[in-house]
């Protein structure tokens, strides 16, 4: 097998895990509170907020961190740090005694992930520029589909074996990922001495500051655009369904319909990014998936929402890998750790930013205007990507690949 894909391979199981870690947790975690002693259902709900978010916004801050840690010594030494690293910690999370050491273990699983941004680097740097669309499309899958997987599993585990039991699994997953990623995983990485820089020096370093800029933005706003309706999700298909005793069911199949048509559509739109260029179909996947969310405000069932659900995953199957390949063809390998770093953080604040966004749209007007506002971001992110990045792409991309020659 070759390098890149045998690379790819244990990178993907890696990510695919530590997605499932990341996305198994949320359903139970009510119930583990409470498990923990925590009998005020207020309290549960504030603190299940609490370790939830906190998480993430931990994760937003060490990401650039871990980012410049891989540009410095390596981004297997990175992979191998946030496997054995989160391993521990789910293990631990299993035996806490109370919900305080509960809240600790949540902030150091936020400071030890970088899998994914580990696992993006590597394949960005050590892949042939013919493979990377699909080598980075194919990586893609495996956040969606681990985090599609998660809450179903855990909820079987909980089911059969308690608990406890979904922490010690997950941890048992994440070990064997990083036995793998340090038997499997080769990388030709040549340390950079350079003097460590500050922000200023590194912004300074970025060969094409513009390009960069947008391309980061635009990513903050796919966050955003995926997660704005999913506060609203149960809710409105409550308001759509005539049958009340399988709601949770119904809106667990429309938000995964998303998730899965992503997996389909990712590899393959990789594949075209490689052959006519990610500027293009990201430009492409912006303006359909403006046009799709428009009907979703529309629709008189949750079966017609399912379906352009499912399509609008197919359009936004094309933007994260976009993004990753835009990123690899613009930036100095020596910098592309520390780029995708800062780009996870923006990813993570546009979760954040779209959870709330969605919540205080449809509280303050209606459901429908989610879609509208959402659609909006959508076009306008495609018109700024069209005359900041689409006129001047093939350009940059020259320039830059004249400049790593």
């Amino acid at each position: 097998m070759l390098i890149w894909k045998r690379n790819l391979f244990v990178c993907w199981i890696g990510v695919f895990i530590a997605a499932i870690g990341m996305s198994e947790v949320a359903p139970i975690l009510p119930l583990y509170i409470h498990y923990l002693g925590v009998q005020n259902t207020s309290l549960v709900s504030q603190l299940s907020g609490i370790i939830f978010g906190i998480t993430y916004l931990i994760t937003a801050i060490f990401s650039p961190i871990w980012g410049y840690a891989a540009d410095k010594v390596g981004r297997k030494p990175m992979i191998l740090r946030a496997g054995i690293g989160l391993s521990i910690i789910y293990l631990l999370m299993g035996f806490v005694p109370n919900v305080y050491f509960l809240i600790a273990l949540s902030v150091l699983q936020g400071a030890f992930t970088g899998y994914s941004t580990a696992c993006n680097t590597l394949i960005a740097t050590q892949t042939g520029r013919e493979h990377v669309g699909y080598a980075l499309a194919t990586l893609s899958t495996a956040g969606v589909a681990g985090s599609l997987l998660g809450p179903t599993l855990s909820g079987l585990i909980e089911a059969v074996l308690g608990l406890q039991a979904v922490f010690f699994i997950i941890s048992g997953l994440l070990l064997i990922a990083f036995i793998i990623s340090l038997l499997f995983v080769q990388e030709s990485f040549v340390r950079n001495d350079k003097k460590s820089q500050g922000l200023r020096e590194i912004w300074h370093s970025v060969p094409q500051k513009e390009l960069t800029i947008v391309i980061l933005i635009t990513f903050f706003v796919l966050g955003i655009g995926l997660y704005s309706i999913e506060p609203i999700m149960t809710p409105y298909v409550s308001q759509l369904s005539p049958n009340t005793s399988h709601i949770a069911l119904i809106s667990g199949l429309v938000f995964s319909a998303t998730g899965l048509s992503n997996i389909i559509s990712a590899p393959r739109l990789g594949k075209l990014s490689d052959k006519i260029g990610a500027h293009k179909v990201i430009m492409i996947s912006l303006i359909v998936s403006g046009i799709l969310y428009i009907p979703q405000a529309f629709v008189q069932n949750p079966w017609q929402l399912l379906v352009l659900r499912f399509l609008l995953g197919f359009a936004m199957g094309g933007l994260i890998p976009s993004i990753s390949i835009m990123i690899k063809n613009i930036t100095p390998d020596y910098l592309t750790g520390r780029i995708f770093g800062f780009n996870m953080s923006l990813g993570y604040l546009g979760v954040a930013a779209g959870s709330v966004l969605g919540g205080q749209i449809a509280g303050r007007f209606s459901f429908q205007y989610v879609f509208y506002i959402t659609s909006a971001l959508m076009f306008l992110n495609a018109v700024w990507v069209y005359f900041r990045v689409y006129k001047k792409w093939d350009k940059a991309v020259l320039s830059e690949s004249f400049g790593k020659e």
